[in-house]
């Protein structure tokens, strides 16, 4: 026998294991169209389950939400906005400006008026704050914005 021979020998074999593994598989059923009362029954269950998805807050952040922002709060973040982060290490861009005295107000000038501005912004920040703070506080009534 030639190898030839014996190659065709096996392929033959191997083909008639084939079909036995592929007739001893079982048939799949016959798909039949749903009923209307099966497709009713199915979007309902999938309705239920995206609902119950949608709806689903975690544990964490519920605890987290449970008392909401209390005013305290509102300023301790607003004042760690405006900590200051470290020293910086960048060198300034350009050298400071150094303009001499204001006329007769001691200590004043442009620097003065300047100090003035940024605490008056800063007044009107945490009035700001504090404004938003007791809004929070505050329960909100039914029927009322």
């Amino acid at each position: 026998m030639t190898k030839a021979d014996k190659q065709a020998k096996e392929i033959a074999e191997l083909k008639k294991e084939v079909a036995e593994l592929k007739a001893a598989q079982p048939k799949p059923a016959a798909s039949r169209p749903l009923t209307k009362e099966e497709q009713i029954a199915w979007h309902n269950e999938m309705d239920a389950l995206r609902h119950r998805n949608e709806s689903f807050v975690p544990p964490w952040l519920r605890e987290a939400c449970a008392g909401g922002v209390r005013g305290s709060d509102a300023r301790a973040i607003a004042g760690a906005a405006r900590a200051p982060q470290g020293p910086t290490t960048m060198a300034p861009s350009s050298p400071p400006v150094v303009r001499s005295g204001g006329g007769n107000v001691p200590g004043g000038g442009d620097a003065a008026d300047a100090r003035d501005k940024a605490e008056r912004i800063r007044e009107q920040r945490l009035e700001v704050l504090a404004k938003l703070a007791e809004q929070a506080d505050q329960p909100k009534v039914k029927g009322k914005p």
